[in-house]
């Protein structure tokens, strides 16, 4: 499937509300739009679905798109490598800039399109705003029947989509998510330029923990968007961000966004009434940021209205500490064989040790007559006569032992510190289902096969061009995999799995002991093997955990039989414990 890297520019959301405002000030409404059409596609995918996007309705006929393929080269200097995104005349492509070898992405849409000259400008004015918190412009350009925008690509970013998936933003990075977005979108303002457009899918985090805005002023222009009072359109779209981040829920009726919306009826509560310990503070702003014709949290703090007045409350707010880092405890100290006498223990005063637990006791006073120093002396005499007496028998013993029990007999392990793995044996499986936080599901018919006691039958993946994480694909950013689920809670202490290949990158999760029927990321909290690159096996034991739904989850794909095609997938299953 053609990538939908984080780093792309949104112009195809995935439907959802616009926010009140924002419809009652759009001189043009948004509708239904073409499907995506992509460069590329998974071979023989089942169940995948297509994101919508929007086109401005009252337009015209769309001018018919230009015959690009990938290969194609602009300016002799930009080759397209990847449609991303096929709408309503324009496409968006992944490319390459020979001159400076690097990737970016590029809108291209007939000169004659009806949106041509205002996409031309819109482009030209964010491209002179210059600051780092936006997707850069690149280039802005009219040549040959085609007008095309270039912009940047990033391709170590997060989508705010994906990051929502798994669950609500804690406090600290909720403020940081409004501070930086309300600061961001005030300064395009004070420059005269509006997003109209913001969505979860049009904000970024990068891997330094920086939020940008991407498709500032092109989204609208590509769409035809308009409005009357953009700052208040905007203001209202990062409240509705900030609430989405609270509670993981979209702050309208209808589903949108990967996020369910509010129940019908009940009109917008504010964030801490939708999900328990949500922030005060935050629970606030965002509905003094979502006016909907005056709707607040607070009768005594007015809406904000503009950016700016929304940066200003942000800043009024008592800052927000980020959590304490978790510091695992150290792993219990083992002994070895080869430590004799004082060597690495407690007191031994190597640089390191540990220092004693136990308080050293205080000696009596020594015995200053001539009396006592002769007890003294004698007393010495007999405890070194005595320990040589007991090194002579030990050692008698220990070579008698060694010669009844011949050379090949290996001395006994000394420390006593090594704890014997708990048994594990398989537990009955009640069912098994496909992991698919999207909705979508992969190859429903085989997940049987993974606990049939078959090895030559298996749940295999589609095959995906390009990338082994399932083609970069939105849809598979979680990765896929098996829900297992035993029928009751029991003691789980170990895998033993069978991959259809080697090469898969795997991890291992457990459920709550009260979840029910747990289909989200989030809801498997307690990870049981780290993510890593396995074999074809998977056989690992581990402290028991209660749980009765486990997921064996993959986020990454070995090659096919051709380097640039990826598929992964799981033969047997096997939950060890009691």
């Amino acid at each position: 499937m053609a990538e939908r890297s984080t780093a792309a520019v949104d112009v195809a959301d995935n439907g959802g509300d616009e926010p009140p405002t924002a419809q009652a000030e759009q001189a043009a409404a948004d509708g239904a739009a073409a499907s995506e059409a992509t460069a590329e596609l998974p071979v023989a995918p089942e169940n995948e679905d297509a994101r919508d996007g929007d086109t401005p309705a009252g337009q015209g006929a769309a001018a018919p798109a230009p015959e690009l393929h990938s290969g194609h080269k602009l300016a002799k200097r930009y080759r397209l490598e990847e449609c991303i995104t096929r709408l309503d005349g324009f496409s968006s492509w992944r490319a390459v800039d020979e001159k400076l070898r690097r990737a970016v992405g590029v809108h291209v849409l007939p000169a004659d399109h009806s949106r041509a000259r205002s996409v031309l400008a819109a482009a030209r004015s964010a491209a002179l705003l210059g600051d780092t918190r936006f997707v850069m412009v690149l280039d802005a350009v009219e040549e040959n029947d085609l007008v095309y925008v270039v912009h940047e690509w990033l391709p170590d970013a997060t989508e705010l989509t994906t990051l929502l998936a798994m669950g609500p933003l804690e406090p600290h990075e909720a403020y940081r998510l409004v501070d930086q977005l309300s600061q961001a979108m005030a300064a395009a303002h004070r420059e005269g330029l509006a997003h109209l457009k913001l969505t979860p899918s049009a904000i970024l985090r990068t891997s330094t923990g920086q939020y940008r805005v991407r498709g500032l002023a092109v989204n609208a222009a590509l769409r035809g968007i308009t409005a009357e009072r953009p700052q208040r359109t905007d203001t209202e779209a990062i409240g509705a961000l900030l609430y989405a981040a609270l509670t993981q829920r979209w702050p309208y009726e209808n589903d949108a966004h990967g996020l369910s919306g509010l129940p019908k009826g009940v009109g917008l509560l504010p964030p801490d009434q939708v999900r328990a310990g949500v922030h005060r503070g935050l629970s606030e702003l965002s509905m003094r940021a979502l006016v909907n014709d005056g709707a607040t949290a607070s009768r005594q703090e007015p809406p904000c209205t503009t950016p700016e007045e929304l940066a200003k409350a942000v800043a009024e707010m008592p800052r927000i500490r980020p959590p304490e880092p978790a510091f695992a405890a150290p792993p219990e100290y083992q002994r070895t064989t080869y430590q004799q006498g004082s060597y690495g223990r407690p007191g031994s005063g190597l640089p390191g040790a540990p220092a004693p637990t136990r308080p050293v006791p205080v000696p009596p006073p020594p015995m200053e007559s001539r009396a006592g120093k002769a007890l003294k002396w004698t007393a010495a005499a007999l405890l070194i006569a005595a320990l040589g007496v007991g090194s002579w028998q030990i050692s008698e013993k220990l070579l008698d032992r060694t010669k009844d029990s011949g050379p090949a007999t290996e001395a006994p392990r000394q420390g006593g510190d090594e704890k014997p793995a708990p048994p594990a044996d398989p537990l009955a499986v009640a069912h098994v289902g496909e992991f698919k936080p999207n909705g979508s599901s992969i190859q429903r018919k085989q997940v049987p096969n993974t606990v049939d006691g078959d090895p030559n039958s298996a749940w295999i993946t589609p095959e995906y061009q390009n990338y082994p994480n399932f083609g970069n694909l939105p849809q598979r950013s979680l990765g896929s995999g098996i829900i297992v689920d035993l029928g009751s809670v029991r003691n789980v202490s170990g895998v033993d799995i069978d991959l259809y290949r080697g090469g898969n990158t795997v991890s291992v999760s457990a459920a709550a002991e009260s979840a029910v029927d747990p289909t989200g990321l989030s809801e498997f909290g307690r990870q049981l093997v780290p993510e890593g690159v396995k074999g074809e096996k998977l056989r690992t034991t581990f402290e028991p955990v209660r749980a009765r739904y486990v997921l064996i989850r993959l986020t990454s794909l070995p090659p096919a039989e051709r380097a640039d095609r990826f598929r992964g997938g799981i033969s047997e299953i096997k939950i060890l414990g009691k």
